[in-house]
């Protein structure tokens, strides 16, 4: 009887111990299903800062691409009118020898009717 007592007195224990094993098992379970929570909330705000920063990336290429184009648009127009300013250079000078011209006809014909006078 003595031996049936320990053997219940050892089950007993090793149940006690079992059992505290079982509760610092679920302990940690529910640790590591709160961590997990947190990982997972943790994961769903990484994702939608990933799609917000994709979607600033699209916004600054488009914009990007805008500022090339604006760029390329202005130097055309740069080009064109420097062609257009050598033009009225061009025709200023042409113009200028023409008054040049005439101005020389005019002295001489002045000079003509001062020898006529004279």
């Amino acid at each position: 009887m003595a031996t049936l007592e320990s053997d219940a007195a050892r089950g007993n224990e090793r149940a006690e111990g079992a059992e505290k094993k079982i509760m610092d098992i679920e302990e940690e379970l529910k640790v590591v299903g709160q961590n997990l929570q947190i990982l997972e909330v943790g994961e769903e705000k990484t994702i939608q800062r990933e799609e917000k920063s994709q979607e600033e990336i699209m916004e600054l290429v488009y914009k990007l691409k805008r500022s090339e184009y604006r760029g390329e648009q202005a130097d055309m127009h740069i080009q064109r009118l420097n062609v257009r300013i050598d033009q009225v250079e061009e025709d200023l000078l042409t113009e200028k020898y023409k008054i040049k011209k005439i101005s020389d006809e005019v002295n001489q014909t002045f000079e003509i009717f001062e020898n006529m006078a004279a």
